[in-house]
This record gives C-alpha cells, sequence and structure tokens, in this order.
C-alpha cells in the first residue's frame, strides 16, 4: 500500500461539533496522538468517544484545519490506510444473509494478502466454512476484525469492537495489534470500557468527559499516580485509574437529565455499506 507522506500521527487543533438538535458532540479538544503509540479513549457513555473517532475518520465534517491524519484532513482529502471499525457493523442485514466468509475475505481484498488473511483467520478462530446468517454476533465481530484488518492499515481507529469476543481471543487480538505497532508504522486509537488484559498495553491514555478532553498524557506518568488502594480493591491500576476517573465524573455531571450531549454511540447507521467496498466502516475502502 503506498506510504503516507508523513509519519502516522493524529493531531487535533481546537475540535468542537455539535448534532443537528444542537447537542454537544465534542467541544474544544485538542489532541496530539504520536506516530506507532496505542492510545485509549476512557470515558463514561456520552463523553464523546464514538463522536471523536468518527470525526477522526473523516465520517462527520470537522472545521477546517482541526483534524490532520498522517498531515491530511480525513473529511477532504482520501488517505489510505485509515480504517474505523465500530459496533454498527454487525447490526448491518448484509451481515446477517447466506454468505460466506471466503466471500467476504475477498470482497475486501484478501487475496492480495494470503498469508495476513491465514493469520488473521487462525488468531481469530474463524471457521472459513461459517455462513453468515447461522452464527452468532461473536462470531460476526471475528469476521468483521478480520475483514477490516486484512489490508495493512497506518492509523486504526477502533470503537468497542472486542465487546462480543470471549476472553482468551480478546487477549491475542490485542497482543497481534501491539505487535503491529511495534514492527509497522501504525498507530491506534481504542475506545472502550473493558479493561481486561490491557495492563501494559496501552502508551498513552486519553481521559473525556462530556464531550471534552479532561487529560492526556503516556500511560506510565498517568498510572504511576494510582496509589496502595490497587491492592486493597484487586484491581489493576489502569483499572483502579479509571474507576477514579468515573467515579469524579459522574459527581461532576449530575442526572443525565440536565445535561444536554449527543448519543451517537448509541445510534447505529449503516450509511452505504457494499460489500466490495466495505462502506462505512473501513476509510481505506470508501472512497
Amino acid at each position: 500500500m503506498p506510504k503516507p507522506v508523513q509519519p502516522p500521527r493524529v493531531e487535533v487543533n481546537n475540535l468542537s461539533y455539535t448534532f443537528p438538535d444542537y447537542s454537544t458532540g465534542v467541544s474544544s479538544i485538542s489532541l496530539d496522538v504520536p506516530p506507532r503509540s496505542r492510545t485509549l479513549l476512557i470515558g463514561a457513555n456520552g463523553a464523546g468517544k464514538t463522536t471523536l473517532l468518527r470525526l477522526l475518520a473523516g465520517k462527520r465534517l470537522a472545521p477546517a484545519k482541526t483534524i490532520s491524519i498522517c498531515g491530511v484532513d480525513p473529511f477532504q482529502d482520501s488517505l489510505e490506510g485509515v480504517t474505523y471499525l465500530g459496533l454498527e457493523w454487525v447490526l448491518n442485514p448484509i451481515v446477517r444473509t447466506d454468505i460466506g466468509v471466503n466471500e467476504l475475505l475477498k470482497s475486501v481484498g484478501g487475496d492480495a494478502y494470503p498469508e495476513r488473511r491465514e493469520e488473521l483467520v487462525a488468531l481469530l478462530d474463524i471457521d472459513t466454512n461459517w455462513r453468515m446468517h447461522a452464527v452468532s454476533d461473536g462470531e460476526r465481530r471475528r469476521v468483521q476484525l478480520a475483514m477490516g484488518l486484512v489490508r495493512p492499515w497506518i492509523i486504526l481507529l477502533l470503537d468497542e469492537i472486542t465487546v462480543d469476543l470471549d476472553v482468551l481471543s480478546r487477549a491475542e487480538f490485542l497482543d497481534w495489534l501491539k505487535r503491529e505497532t511495534e514492527l509497522r508504522e501504525c498507530t491506534i486509537v481504542y475506545a472502550t470500557h473493558i479493561l481486561d488484559n490491557l495492563a501494559g498495553w496501552p502508551t498513552h491514555l486519553v481521559h473525556m468527559h462530556m464531550g471534552t478532553i479532561k487529560e492526556w498524557d503516556e500511560a506510565d506518568k498517568m498510572l504511576a499516580t494510582v496509589d496502595a488502594t490497587v491492592g486493597t480493591t484487586g484491581n489493576s491500576r489502569l483499572g483502579e485509574l479509571v474507576m477514579g476517573w468515573l467515579r469524579e465524573d459522574l459527581k461532576e455531571r449530575g442526572p443525565r437529565s440536565q445535561s444536554r450531549h449527543g448519543t451517537e454511540g448509541k445510534t447505529y447507521g449503516f450509511g452505504g455499506m457494499q460489500l466490495g467496498g466495505y462502506g462505512d466502516e473501513s476509510k481505506q475502502f470508501k472512497k
């Protein structure tokens, strides 16, 4: 695949986005995600994580000069190698029809990367004889991941896509992602509420609250602030840090009825998904 002109850096400069109903998506966000990093987006439901990821992927129009992906505006310019994977894929009726795994992988260019295709099939424990109308949501999720990742990506934007995986599959998948950033020039931004197997995985943490970024830094620096309560609660340092953030956010926010913040993460749209182009789920095949 073509190499980016600049390294795989994600830069956000004073980004704000408001939904058509005038609720806030994100507000005055600035962020600099370095190349080859693995950044976790952490925050309560409605914190703006999905909105931010979709803006970074070029799926919503951001104001000019507020987002740069490898030095390019993702909405205005086609940039190969930017992949967005979100929860809405498994709800699409196309992937619930009587279609086979091999057909789906072929439709997104799997034949061009046979070694990578076979690696992902083995890693995700996919049976290539599956028919998509006869499998579980967890099995569909595995196929989604294989489809989205079979082409080498430069920037990977993940929105809660491991929620349907079992513990072992999730751990092995996260290990594979970590190796990718260690072996290739690529960058990951991952929004999740599931912290199992993430100890030592992120290089950076972003704490989002009501559409804003409250804290952002290298993971080691932020985890160093966690005290001896880790031992008494049984949480990892990451788990204890995040629990503290969420408790603080809940007190600060108050009842949801008093807030006006978008809930894009709960609203799934199928866009113009086509099997040959992988539609709304992968920017590298979108344009």
